[in-house]
């Protein structure tokens, strides 16, 4: 499955929660650049982990380095989606914490 199959079938799935996601800047420890729809890594609620795999559902928009957007997530398990609604705030890793996650309440 390429990328952009990736980013369709996330972005039909119902979200398992919403979260104001900002994805930091290169300076702050983020990444190089931004990341395309169907872009997913791990969660976790602090630096140490443990983490879940997760995918923000970005809809056909790249997420630019410093952006804040509310986004939908979809999780690979049902734990996953319930430990980053029970802690409220996570972060998304990839070699390092490139990001973090407000969730919104519903």
């Amino acid at each position: 499955m390429g990328i952009e199959e990736l980013a369709e079938a996330v972005n039909k799935r119902k979200p398992e929660l919403v979260a104001d996601l900002r994805l930091y800047t290169t300076e702050e420890g983020g990444r190089q650049g931004p990341v395309p729809p169907g872009w997913g890594c791990p969660t976790m609620t602090s630096p140490e982990g443990p983490g879940w795999d997760a995918w923000p559902q970005l809809g056909d928009e790249w997420l630019q380095l410093g952006e804040t957007r509310r986004v939908g997530f979809v999780f690979l398990s049902p734990e996953g989606a319930e430990t980053m609604r029970t802690a409220g705030k996570f972060y998304l890793w990839e070699g390092g914490i490139k990001g973090e996650a407000i969730v919104v309440p519903t």
